[in-house]
Formats: C-alpha cells, structure tokens, sequence
C-alpha cells in the first residue's frame, strides 16, 4: 500500500465521522427529547474539549515525537467514548460521554496533519490532493446516514412501532471509527527522532507575534459564525419541510465543492497571497449566511450557499495549514497544529455553538441566529485585513 493510499484512507474515515455528526448529531440529541437551549449546551461542552486537549496531546508529541501512536491511541479511546452512547439517555451522561469522545478524537487531527505534511514535505499541492479524500469520506457518511434518516422516518409512519434513528447513529459512528482505527495502523512514521536530538523551543514568541494574532482572532471568529449550521442545519431544513435526504444531499454538494478546491489548492496559492485568499474566503462565508437567513426556504439559493462551503472552508483550511506550516518551526509544528484547532475550533465552535442554541429558539430564530452569523463573518474578513503580508 503506498503512502498516498495510506494517508488518505485515514482522512477518509476521520472526516467520515464528522459527515455524521456534523449533520446529524442535532437530530440524534433532539430525538432525547432535548430543546434546542439543551442542544447549544451540548454542542458547546463537546467543542469545548478542543480548546486545552489538542494542546495537551501535542506537548507530549513534540517531546516524544510519537504522533504515529498518539494518533492510534485516539482513534481506540474515541471508539470506546462513542460507543457508550448505546445505554445513555440522561442529559448530563450524554455531555460527559461526548466531551470524552472529542477529548480523544481531538487527538487525531493535529498528528496526522503534522505527519502527512513531513510526509509529503510540506507540498501543498500534494497535501491538498491527500486532505480531499477526507472531504470524499464526509460525503459518503452524510449522504448514506441522510437515507438511513429517511428511511426510518418513513418506518414510523407507516407503522405502529417506532423504529428509532438513534440507534442507527451510533452504529454507523461505531463502524466508522473501528474502520478508522484499522487505518491508522498502516501509517508508518516518516521518521522517528530520538529523545537526545527533540528540541522543545519556546512558542511564546511566535504567538504573539501580530501576525499570528491576527490570523488566530479572525479564526476564532469564523467558527463562531459556522455555530449555527454545525449545530442546527438538519433541524432548520426539517422544519422548513425539506425530506431528510435533503440534509445529505446539501452537505455533500458543499463537500463536492470543496474538493474542487482541494485539487485545484496549488493553483490559487501560485497566484494569490494568503492574505488575499483568507480575506476572500471569510467575505464569502459573510455572503452565505446572509442568504441562507434570508433565502433559506429556495432549494436553489441554498444549493448556492453550500457550494460557498468551496471558500468557507476548504480555501481557508488550506490557507490555513499553509500559514501554520510556514509560521512554526519543525519542532513546533505539533503545538502550532493544536494551538490552532483547539483555538479557532475550540474557543470559537464552544462560543458558536452556545450562541447558535440561544439564538434558535426552538426554530424561531433560525433567521436571527443566520444574520448574527453573517455579521461575525464580515467583522473576521474587516480584521483579516490587516494581517502583514508574507513573504512570497
């Protein structure tokens, strides 16, 4: 099995699972009985274990240069957490249970996005052609979770018993992570450094430095904006009477989009800065959720707004591991990876999240929580402005 093969398949199946909670976490916690107040808290707690864990699991990286077995010791402890969700039904049981599986998840990302850019030797061309086989992963779990929904909401009506989608999505998390794990167990270190020769330097100066703070801020401010579709997109399409396979189908086409711009990475990077893509990309998000608010209830101008996700996300992901690539030192990439995510996915998704189940109201404030999204978006892209342009 070559590396490329290695590398991707383990993007598969991690992003696979985000295709399953990303969309339908919300309908897995509303089927408890949850209101959306509940939901936010959830979501909240859950992304919040980002913000000291990835930090955590990277100090340890850097100083044993272990992230092969780091990122394995993830993928089983996360298998576990997961699957404790079979017998729990209590509010706070389901936070705990959660928070322990992003705890050990969040383990994951950092190490293999530091082992596949030394693999691959920093080519973002390269990079980007392996990270879009995770965006594949998201949409086959997304698209096939969607039926499965469908499917059992079609059961319940036609008959007496009610047969649940819970259980169903933790199956389908359980399979995905178990597959996960068997992935990483082809990864093979490019190379392991010996104890003598790992370097710990400070990191402090870096992260201070405006340029970083800039781009971290103005990070932490588009997760924050992305608060109410990771949480309350499928249930927003429900209640505007879309069938449950709309929610796979709108997420993949967004997710189709995005690997366009995983193929084509190196293209923009040879003609934009960074500092121009990162700009473009947070105006973008501004304009999606602007007429997602408004126009939400056209299945043309929603489509629209998915393939938006081209420059939400993926353009900006892949700006992003370019500019912590180049800002951190080799021996500093782990904790800049984890600083990174715990920051603008932690801080700015627990906030985001948290915000999202305030503002929602149960469905009535879908609108507002959508236009409070779309002002947190334009404000990231008015503060990106002023990042220092890079050296080219």
């Amino acid at each position: 099995m070559s590396l490329f093969t290695r590398l991707s398949s383990s993007y598969f199946f991690y992003f696979a699972i985000l295709g399953l909670i990303s969309p339908y976490l919300s309908v897995f916690l509303d089927s408890k009985g949850f209101t959306s107040l509940e939901l936010g808290e959830i979501f909240a707690i859950l992304t919040a274990t980002k913000i000291i864990a990835p930090s955590l699991w990277a100090i340890l990286a850097d100083k044993t240069g272990q992230q092969l077995l780091i990122i394995r010791l993830g993928a089983v402890l996360a298998l576990l957490s997961f699957m404790l969700l079979f017998w729990l039904d209590n509010y706070w049981a389901i936070s705990i249970c959660l928070a322990f599986f992003s705890l050990f998840w969040t383990a994951i990302l950092p190490q293999l996005e530091v082992l596949t850019l030394n693999s691959v030797r920093r080519s973002s061309k390269i990079y980007a052609r392996i990270r879009l086989w995770g965006s594949l992963g998201f949409i086959v779990l997304a698209i096939f979770a969607g039926q499965v929904m469908t499917f059992y909401q079609e059961k319940s009506l036609s008959s007496v018993t009610n047969t649940p989608f819970t259980n169903a999505f933790v199956v389908m998390g359980c399979v995905a992570l178990l597959l996960l794990l068997f992935s990483t167990l082809s990864l093979k270190s490019r190379h392991v450094l010996s104890t003598a020769k790992i370097q710990v330097l400070s990191i402090k100066d870096k992260l201070l430095e405006s340029r970083f703070l800039i781009f971290f801020i103005a990070g932490i401010l588009l997760q924050i904006s992305f608060g109410p579709f990771y949480g309350f997109f499928a249930l927003f399409l429900r209640d505007l009477e879309y069938p449950g396979f709309a929610v796979g189908l709108f997420i993949s086409l967004g997710v189709l989009a995005e690997i366009l711009v995983f193929i084509f990475a190196s293209s923009f990077f040879k003609h934009f800065s960074l500092k121009t893509l990162l700009i473009f990309s947070l105006a973008v998000t501004a304009l999606r959720w602007l007429l997602v608010a408004l126009y939400g209830e056209s299945a043309w101008m929603l489509a629209l707004t998915q393939l938006m996700h081209a420059a939400s996300f993926a353009l900006f992901h892949s700006a992003s591991m370019i500019f912590i690539s180049s800002h951190f030192s080799a021996c500093q990439q782990s904790r800049g990876q984890a600083i990174y995510l715990g920051g603008v996915y932690g801080v700015g998704g627990a906030i985001g999240a948290y915000l999202a189940g305030a503002l929602w109201l149960d469905g009535l404030g879908a609108t507002t929580a959508f236009l409070t999204a779309s002002v947190v978006a334009l404000l990231a892209a008015l503060l990106m402005m002023f990042l220092p342009k890079e050296n080219r």
